[in-house]
């Protein structure tokens, strides 16, 4: 990997390159339309993430760019509750090897899964185009069917709770 690569923007570099306000591109990465990483108190944001969000080319192209070539881009966020540590790895597994499989796109899918072991909540971040986040989806919900025991039992989640 290029030492450009690994570029990490602080938010306020990526508002000023923008032209936008801090506060906007923190509720860019809050809405799951930026992809950052959270180091300490702030968020850092990857060269390849903030041109994902620009497209191709020099920054000032913008999301214009984008718009004008009639890009579409989903932002979705699944929340699954009362899931253990074990049942949250296989799904993270499962749905990042899925979302690398499968569709031949110039514009893969980016997830990110995170896990709140206090509250037993999985939060699963995915941004791409429509066809390959539904696929991603049916997955997710496929996976957490019935007999899969995926979910926690009422008294696993009490007694993780205590």
């Amino acid at each position: 990997m290029e030492n450009s690569e690994r570029e990490l923007y602080s938010v306020g570099e990526v508002a000023e390159r923008l032209g936008l306000h801090v506060r906007t591109v923190r509720n860019y990465v809050r809405d799951g339309r930026l992809k950052a990483v959270r180091i300490g108190k702030q968020y850092r944001i990857s060269r390849a993430d903030f041109e994902a969000l620009t497209g191709p080319g020099t920054p000032e192209a913008g999301p214009a760019t984008a718009a004008a070539r009639g890009h579409v881009e989903v932002s979705s966020i699944v929340q699954i509750d009362a899931i253990g540590p074990d049942a949250a790895s296989r799904l993270s597994t499962l749905v990042t090897a899925g979302a690398q499989s499968g569709r031949d796109t110039p514009d893969p899918l980016r997830i990110q899964t995170v896990y709140d072991k206090e509250r037993t909540r999985m939060k699963i971040v995915i941004l791409g185009n429509a066809a390959a986040t539904s696929d991603v989806l049916h997955l997710i919900d496929g996976a957490l069917g019935p007999g899969n025991n995926m979910f926690l039992s009422q008294g696993e989640q009490e007694a993780h709770h205590a």
